[in-house]
């Protein structure tokens, strides 16, 4: 839980209004707008605040790895975001989706495995275990998310700065659903991308730390601890399964996952929200 000494971290409004601000308006920052968060807690403090401002609902969470370089001196080895319903687009076969990105930002593109929680999670259940997780999965999809923020270079400004800004999460493109999961092997499952037709990336489901089903422990634990239990239906982006890999605008990606879907994506320039 929050301990008092750690909740005391008064920018975090101002930070999370900043960061809000550039995303609304899809202008780019240069500096991290205020004193960088001095621990995990005041970073999620950062997207606490500003997921309340936010003028829409969270559908889901995505997770990302802390690069091991640093997991021991900020104490994690992954850090999540929230994906919001209107950042969701569901692919067909052959549907090209239109993200825009922060030109003047970071945007990336991440190969995903993407759960469907199948049942809410126990409002006051902070501890789990991965076969706690296993329980509560539902359905799962093959996806991509499409990571950005409006601060430049923000993969590489740290975990604490990723996290204060939606974990660095635009967009969260849904597959199709991958079926009998359950009775598949993690190494089945692989991957490549390809920006402009250059691959780019491969790898699979082995790729993400402990596997997807290890991403979803550490997802309803962190939530949990945060106030915001795992609910019903909720969409959560296990980690990039091929790397992850920056992208400008007017570029074009496909990720294949072998034997199941190719999704397409196109970016463009971000525009102001309405």
């Amino acid at each position: 839980m929050v301990t008092a000494e750690k909740a005391k971290f008064s920018h975090a409004l101002e930070i999370a209004r900043r960061f809000v601000a550039a995303r609304r308006n899809a202008v780019a920052l240069s500096d991290y707008p205020g004193p960088m968060p001095p621990d995990l807690v005041s970073a999620y403090q950062c997207q606490d605040a500003a997921i309340d401002l936010w003028p829409d609902t969270v559908v889901g969470w995505k997770i990302g790895k802390i690069p091991e370089a640093v997991q021991a001196e900020v104490g994690g080895h992954r850090l999540a975001g929230p994906i919001f319903a209107k950042g969701v687009h569901t692919a067909l076969d052959a549907d090209e989706i239109v993200c825009g990105v922060f030109v003047g930002g970071t945007a990336c593109v991440e190969a995903e495995y993407v759960f469907e929680v199948g049942e809410d999670a126990p409002a006051d259940k902070t501890e789990w275990s991965i076969a706690d997780a296993a329980e509560i999965a539902g359905r799962l999809f093959v996806g991509v998310e499409m990571a950005g923020s409006p601060l430049s270079d923000i993969n590489g400004r740290g975990p604490r700065v990723v996290i204060s800004d939606f974990g660095n999460n635009a967009d969260e493109i849904l597959g199709v659903e991958i079926p009998g999961w359950r009775s598949l092997e993690w190494k089945d499952l692989t991957a490549e991308t390809f920006i402009d037709g250059k691959l780019i990336g491969t790898g699979g489901a082995l790729q993400i730390p402990g596997g997807p089903l290890e991403s979803l422990q550490f997802i309803a634990e962190n939530v949990a601890k945060r106030g915001r239990p795992l609910k019903k239906g909720m969409l959560i982006s296990t980690g990039a399964a091929t790397g992850v890999h920056d992208v400008l605008a007017g570029q074009k990606a496909h990720i294949t996952f072998k034997g199941i879907q190719t999704i397409r994506v196109a970016t463009v320039p971000r525009t102001a929200a309405r």
